[in-house]
């Protein structure tokens, strides 16, 4: 996102009530968050070709994002030629600093 981007009317979508007086704009719809997934998903699946995926989440951030990667993942694992192995862990970090 370029500095003089201005994002998107909040208005323009559905805003949960708790949320509405402090949000002023939407700068990356959800919509464009999850194409962006499923095409992560992709390149992850034909950079790996046939090996053995290790996926690991950081949690507690990275979980819904991980979830979703992860459910893109498999649904190209099982609707392709041949099955990758994939296996799934958790690491959780006290700090970033």
């Amino acid at each position: 996102i370029r500095d003089e981007e201005s994002g998107y009317n909040k208005n323009l979508f559905c805003i949960p009530k708790h949320y509405e007086e402090d949000l002023e704009r939407v700068f990356i719809p959800h919509g464009l968050i999850l194409d962006r997934t499923e095409r992560l998903a992709r390149d992850i699946m034909q950079d790996m070709g046939n090996h053995h995926i290790v996926a690991l989440c950081v949690l507690k951030g990275g979980y819904k994002f991980f979830a979703d990667l992860l459910d893109h993942i498999k649904a190209l694992n099982q609707n392709g030629d041949e099955s990758v192995p994939i296996t799934v862990d958790f690491v959780r970090i006290k700090s970033y600093c």
